[in-house]
């Protein structure tokens, strides 16, 4: 069995109107590796064929079509009342594009959002009751929430906050 058949019958990433930012990361990497991606960042037109079309035009054709039918569909992985939002939407670009207006949060709540979690993760200490990988997982989740929102976080920042609060 080779392993694009394998991987193409892997479910798309569900978004429920949660963790838009966490679902866009999965969804564009899914898109990705089904080879689908081009018809969410071009939107290209699929013109009619022309009279006497070659054999070269057809198979073209029918590629644009069923790459694009197939990135829409991927799309309808989602809750009953994000589905009932874009069913009228007719390509994939407008479908991520209606998404990231209507869950994008906008710049200022984000920024808001990356200095709680910042905060957060200067106040964390480590527990005498866990381990320190609970401890490093426990800030690591912190640091992800932060990247997921657009914010770079060193990796040395975690290991100095690691070594400077485990006992």
């Amino acid at each position: 069995m080779d392993s694009e058949n394998s991987f193409s019958r892997m479910a798309p990433p569900i978004f429920d109107g949660e963790n838009y930012q966490l679902w866009t990361v999965r969804m564009e990497t899914y898109l990705e590796a089904l080879d689908l991606w081009e018809a969410v960042e071009e939107d290209y037109e699929i013109n009619p064929l022309p009279n006497n079309p070659t054999v070269a035009q057809i198979k073209s054709h029918k590629e644009k079509k069923t790459i694009k039918s197939k990135a829409k569909a991927t799309f309808f992985a989602v809750s009953t009342i994000v589905f009932t939002k874009i069913m009228t939407l007719t390509s994939p670009k407008d479908i991520w594009n209606y998404l990231k207006k209507e869950y994008a949060r906008d710049e200022r709540i984000r920024g808001m959002k990356v200095l709680n979690l910042m905060r957060e993760f200067e106040l964390q200490r480590m527990k005498e009751s866990e381990t320190v990988k609970e401890y490093s997982d426990r800030l690591l989740g912190i640091v992800n929430k932060v990247r997921l929102l657009g914010t770079e976080f060193k990796d040395t920042r975690i290991v100095e906050k690691v070594l400077v609060t485990v006992p």
